[in-house]
């Protein structure tokens, strides 16, 4: 067995910023070492990065490499490393593997599967259309990424769980101060909170089916944690893409995407390709010592899928991607994701046919704060009614 090639001048974790349509050459550069890659992780220590799709797979499939943060090696910092606290001290669908993971997944995929998110559709696009329609009133441009991508998705996951509306500007602020580590624990308590007034007496929305489905044995705060994990991740689930997604149905010339019936699919599919919500996978640690495409882990390694690597190779077939990862930790949550892109699509192109970028597609920028968080646009002007 082989030892991973190691690449340590390339730091795939940095913050960046670069324009929309210039490449990433860190992507470039992990493909060109090979099937997997060794770098150095935010926390020290090496990380096994993946960069083959039909690797990257088997991976995501492989019971040896779980998702459990206790695996961690001994020496990382949770913080440092953006970790969840272990599956012991919080089971979510994001810490479970094996039997503990498929029982909750149970309990939370009828909630979310396409017959009922097909289901919610009108209710999707008339959510778009009315905070578009108030962003339009003053007829000025508006940035929104300044708070349209952030609040829209969460309007959508609060009125799907049963949480009352006005509760939207204490989640907006609660998922903004998820980033900054010295909030980010009253942040999550907020969200946990916010939560907790779906599930009252009388309560419908899929905050109280969730807690009709899951295991009896399962605490409030459990509860709580498995609703705040649907409302961070599906903000930003959405959010990370919807930026790129508008720029796109916007821009002009070259850059901008036909309106015709038929295209939205392919315009979200493709967003998401390019621009996944995030650009890595979660943290995954191998349970024993093992070898993958001729390289030996040891027990403990951390390892990552480079999702947005992956999706954008030139050389890959064509087929599905992993923009929503795969195998058993495949995002329950994909088909709101993919609905609320289309709806905005659609609202864009029906109610404001003016609707154009306040500046150039290729003045737009892109950044990303570091670790394995995704890319969002700086900023999204944009004159909705011409």
């Amino acid at each position: 067995m082989l030892n991973a090639p190691r690449l340590d001048g390339i730091d795939p974790f940095a913050a960046t910023t670069r324009g929309i349509t210039e490449p990433d050459a860190i992507r470039a550069a992990l493909r060109a070492a090979g099937p997997i890659v060794q770098v150095n992780a935010p926390a020290g220590g090496p990380v096994w990065i993946v960069t083959d799709d039909d690797l990257a797979r088997d991976v995501l499939a492989d019971p040896r490499i779980a998702k459990d943060p206790a695996l961690a090696p001994l020496s990382w910092d949770r913080h440092t490393a953006g970790l969840e606290q272990t599956a012991a001290e919080q089971p979510s669908l994001t810490t479970l593997d094996g039997p503990e993971h498929a029982s909750l997944r149970r309990a939370h995929a009828p909630l979310l599967n396409a017959r009922r998110i097909r289901e919610q559709s009108d209710r999707v696009h008339a959510i778009a259309r009315e905070l578009l329609t108030e962003l339009a009133a003053d007829g000025t441009a508006v940035d929104l990424m300044a708070d349209f991508t952030t609040r829209y998705p969460l309007t959508v996951l609060l009125d799907l769980l049963g949480i009352p509306l006005d509760l939207v500007d204490q989640a907006t602020d609660a998922c903004r101060r998820m980033f900054d580590p010295a909030e980010q624990s009253r942040a999550i308590a907020a969200l946990a909170e916010l939560a907790a007034s779906g599930l009252g007496d009388g309560s419908e929305g899929l905050a109280a089916e969730l807690r009709d489905r899951v295991s009896p044995e399962t605490t409030r705060e459990q509860l709580q944690y498995h609703l705040f994990a649907l409302i961070f991740a599906g903000q930003l689930t959405t959010d990370a893409a919807l930026g790129f997604l508008v720029a796109r149905v916007l821009a002009g010339g070259t850059h901008r995407t036909p309106a015709g019936e038929g295209t939205t699919d392919e315009l979200v599919r493709e967003t998401l390709r390019r621009h996944p919500p995030a650009p890595f996978t979660l943290w995954r640690f191998t349970t024993t010592e093992l070898e993958l495409a001729g390289v030996r882990l040891p027990a403990r390694a951390p390892v990552l899928v480079d999702i947005q690597g992956i999706n954008t190779d030139p050389a890959r077939p064509s087929g599905p991607d992993l923009a929503f990862g795969a195998g058993p930790h495949f995002c329950v949550g994909a088909q709101l994701a993919q609905l609320e892109l289309r709806a905005v699509a659609t609202v864009l192109r029906t109610d404001f046919p003016g609707a154009r970028l306040a500046i150039p597609f290729t003045d737009l920028r892109q950044t990303s704060l570091g670790g394995i968080q995704g890319t969002r646009l700086t900023a999204l002007p944009v004159a909705l009614h011409g």
